[in-house]
């Protein structure tokens, strides 16, 4: 039986193959496939760190992670779009 976390962590790689998948089985780009595979990822990491946090609400743990979240998705939404 899968943690709460470890089911979010296996959405968040199936929602990134998905986007893979769907990128190489249809007509839409690898590369839109994985924005939109992250961009459901981030969904779940959302739920993950502000709607049922693993820590306090107070802890900057979070905040950190969440920020570094972001900015590497930024960054990843950025490399595919001037890439």
């Amino acid at each position: 039986m899968l943690d709460y976390y470890d089911a979010i962590i296996v959405a968040i790689a199936a929602s990134l193959a998905a986007g893979i998948a769907l990128g190489r089985v249809t007509s839409v780009g690898v590369q839109t496939g994985v924005v939109l595979g992250s961009l459901a990822a981030t969904g779940f990491v959302y739920h993950a760190l502000f709607r049922n946090p693993p820590l306090p609400r107070t802890n900057p743990r979070a905040v950190a992670v969440a920020i570094v979240w972001h900015a590497g998705l930024i960054g990843l939404l950025g490399a595919v779009v001037l890439g």
